[in-house]
């Protein structure tokens, strides 16, 4: 008896047990990037990070309240995220076998979870035909709650506990103008906010690395290139062509016809000018590694970055290959998450 028991809750647990990980694995990448892409940002615009976590949380609490409904809705959103998440993967190339393998705990999961809770409603259902109450005590009654609850907390207080201190310690002196950055091998004039330097376009997203190096050619601006539809720009349309060659004098304008005060950091450039506490952060980089090796750990931080702006790399003029380019984040690799990294 006690066997069959045990055999017939054991869907349960299961399903408890796989809902909470999911649950404090959304929580932990959510926490984490609240405070390193988030951090800053009006307050409404970070609970997006927490968005993951807190649906989980409460699909999580009705599940185990109601293991039908939670079950079912368990296995539509999954299936629903799944075939989206496919589907991006697939647009962007990245869909592949290791793809798969390694997404499905994290999507595909949630449909087995959901038929888990299906069949722990059926046994539920039994046990109380057959006279099954409710433990007494609070504890007993609640524990799938408490853990539910509580692992997930716990996980964002140990990110908290870990990102706080570094993220609390930005230097932001309010200038968004020119800013001279020397040092570490590096005297380099930084633009301005404004075209050369985190802008923003009318869609919500920044501008793509084709879209900067291939801004001058015919029509100039971001508009479609003819020719270009099928093929990525190179390292000889960033010079040629690229968007800093039409930046005004002060940096602040575009203009019609190149002229050639402003260029295209390398990635270099941009490693050695990371700083931490608005200083130089004595970073450099071995070209390759995702990496760079700093004196300081470097912070998103002025005169380099905007500490209340979503940008958190930058590109660089390097080419990868002959579809990608290198950029660089505000931590320069490391321990606080970002990568020195190329991508289309």
């Amino acid at each position: 008896m006690a066997h069959s028991s045990f055999k017939n809750r054991l869907p349960g647990y299961i399903a408890t047990g796989l809902a909470i990980l999911t649950t404090s694995y959304w929580t932990l990448w959510g926490t984490g990037e609240m405070y390193l892409e988030g951090w800053g940002l009006p307050f409404p615009e970070l609970l997006r990070y927490l968005m993951f976590g807190g649906v989980c949380l409460a699909i999580t609490l009705i599940a185990l309240t109601w293991p039908s409904a939670g079950g079912w809705l368990l296995i539509v959103i999954g299936g629903a995220f799944t075939l989206w998440w496919g589907s991006l993967a697939a647009g962007r190339g990245w869909l592949s076998l290791q793809w798969i393998l390694s997404t499905f705990p994290l999507s595909g999961m949630l449909v087995v979870v959901g038929v888990l809770f299906l069949l722990e409603n059926r046994y539920r259902q039994q046990r109380l035909t057959e006279g099954w109450t409710p433990p007494e005590r609070w504890h007993h009654r609640n524990i799938r709650y408490i853990l539910a609850i509580g692992f997930p907390l716990l996980v964002a207080i140990g990110v908290s506990l870990f990102f706080a201190p570094y993220t609390l310690s930005r230097v932001d002196d309010g200038n968004r103008g020119t800013a001279l950055i020397e040092g570490n091998g590096v005297t380099l004039v930084w633009a301005p906010q404004g075209p050369g330097w985190n802008w923003l376009q009318p869609w919500g997203g920044y501008p793509s690395w084709d879209h900067l190096a291939l801004y001058g050619v015919p029509p100039v601006g971001f508009d479609d290139k003819p020719g270009y539809e099928d093929r990525s720009a190179t390292l000889e349309n960033m010079k040629s062509t690229g968007l800093c060659r039409y930046l005004s004098e002060d940096g602040s304008t575009l203009m019609t016809e190149p002229r050639d005060i402003w260029h295209m950091p390398t990635a270099d450039e941009i490693v050695r000018s990371l700083v931490h506490g608005g200083e130089n952060a004595g970073c450099i980089w071995d070209g390759k590694s995702w990496e760079a090796d700093c004196v300081r750990q470097p912070n998103k931080d002025t005169p380099l970055w905007a500490p209340d702006e979503q940008p958190i790399y930058y590109w660089s003029a390097d080419e990868y290959d002959e579809e990608m380019a290198w950029y660089v984040p505000f931590t320069g690799g490391g321990q606080y998450g970002g990568s020195i990294g190329y991508q289309p």
